[in-house]
């Protein structure tokens, strides 16, 4: 009975092939999930050489990879970007060589920063608002600096690129490498200690340092988003140079730091200039120095030569050319240090054209121009001021002198039939019309008597 069981088990079982059973499910959930939106935030973009965009869907507890083809992202009016949140319309398949669960993408829409966006532009605003960001604050680099400092991955392909260029623009300068992770939850508080390590031992002769890691996604370079590196680089006494990501990746730490490169090999070559460069001002000093001693001794030699037709001074020009070979001798030993006291007045010469650059002036004028606008605007105010209060006592001086402001009082105007305005008794007779205009209307009587003199009668009954 057993055995008959078992074979009925035998003949039931349906074994599948992987390729099988994938294509199987890519049709179950193509014709289930055919047309359907989805919403989460863009992370890990890619596009391929056919510009085809392959990124992941996520939310805070799920991820879904997906494609979008070209042929459909040709529509897009927005590109799409990491941490971007998006809505999409689309078909959920199987990728049977891999046997992922994939959507694709065939419209896409943006519905909001993504959280890792809105965390920047947040970040950003309250370090611009607390003036991290301003020019004013931007230290200038050293011109040759005796030793830089690298804070980066030492596992990365970007110290690998900065130390070539280092080595091929000027093989004599010093680097002092601290390892950090760049990325990671663990990466932040290693930038912040390096940088704050570099602070504290000045022996170390560093004098400009140099914050890099290589490209990646929003997720990957979070760890240059935070702020506590940003204010780790606000706080350092040395000046900083942030060279993270590609040319079009922008971190907290690129606002924040006193110089951004594109990219770190970007950095290197900025942090120093060719030792060929400072070989050939060198050769360019020697050069004239050397000319200009040639000359002198030229002149003085002519003038040796002169003296010497005088017998009596022959005596006193021997010991005269003794001294001016001495003489020579000595601003030939001093060459040397003529040419590098040369050196740091060009340097010092570089830094006061430097201070005196047009942008700095113009961005004086443009402080000047708004101060005078603003005591212009003061100045403005306060003579509307003082010309509505003018105005006001005028008002008030006409509304006193106002003839229908004294008839409220109890007085009132005579006029006579003529329509004349009567100013004394002796303009009217007895028998004539007149009219008396009161506060609230007017009143038509005949002069009974005309009195010279002011008395006050009482009416007659």
């Amino acid at each position: 009975m057993s055995e008959q069981l078992g074979l009925e088990f035998q003949t039931e079982r349906q074994v599948w092939t992987v390729s099988g059973l994938a294509a199987r499910l890519r049709q179950q959930v193509e014709r289930d999930y055919f047309d359907i939106w989805l919403e989460g935030e863009i992370s890990n973009l890619k596009q391929s050489a056919a510009r085809h965009y392959y990124f992941a869907l996520k939310d805070a507890r799920a991820q879904l990879r997906a494609v979008m083809f070209a042929s459909a992202a040709r529509g897009l009016k927005t590109a799409p970007r990491d941490g971007m949140a998006v809505r999409v319309r689309c078909r959920i398949s199987v990728y049977e060589e891999r046997g992922d669960l994939q959507c694709l993408v065939e419209y896409l829409e943006p519905v909001g920063a993504g959280a890792l966006q809105a965390a920047f532009e947040q970040l950003k605003q309250k370090l611009l608002a607390e003036g991290l960001f301003a020019k004013e604050r931007k230290r200038p680099l050293p011109l040759l600096p005796r030793r830089v400092g690298l804070i980066t991955s030492p596992r990365g392909a970007a110290l690998q690129d900065m130390l070539r260029i280092l080595r091929r623009r000027y093989p004599n300068l010093d680097v002092l490498l601290y390892p950090v992770q760049v990325q990671g939850a663990s990466a932040p508080g290693e930038i912040c200690a390096a940088l704050e390590w570099f602070g504290r031992q000045r022996g170390t002769g560093v004098e400009v340092l140099i914050l890099a890691r290589g490209g990646g996604s929003l997720e990957d370079l979070q760890a240059f988003n935070q702020e506590s590196v940003a204010r780790a680089i606000a706080g350092s006494p040395l000046p900083v140079i942030s060279a993270v990501g590609h040319e079009t990746d922008y971190t907290i730490a690129d606002f924040v730091a006193d110089l951004r490169a594109a990219t770190p090999s970007a950095a290197a070559e900025l942090v120093v200039r060719p030792k060929q460069e400072w070989l050939e001002d060198w050769g360019e000093l020697r050069r004239r120095m050397t000319q200009q001693l040639r000359y002198r001794l030229a002149r003085l030699r002519h003038q040796l030569d002169r003296m010497t037709r005088f017998e009596p001074l022959r005596a006193r020009l021997r010991q005269s050319a003794q001294r001016l070979d001495e003489a020579g001798f000595r601003l030939q030993r001093g060459a040397g240090r003529n040419v590098e006291t040369r050196r740091r007045a060009v340097e010092q010469a570089a830094a006061r054209v430097r201070e005196h650059s047009p942008r700095r002036r113009l961005e004086r004028l443009q402080q000047q121009l708004t101060l005078g606008q603003h005591e212009c605007a003061v100045a403005y105010r306060l003579y509307l001021t003082r010309a509505r209060r003018r105005l006001e006592g005028v008002a008030n001086r006409l509304e006193e002198r106002n003839p229908i402001a004294i008839l409220n009082r109890g007085y009132a105007l005579v006029y006579d039939s003529a329509g004349r305005l009567v100013a004394t008794p002796s303009a009217v007779n007895a028998g004539d019309g007149i009219a008396l205009q009161f506060a609230a209307g007017w009143l038509e009587a005949e002069v009974k008597q005309r009195m010279l003199e002011f008395a006050l009668r009482k009416p007659k009954k």
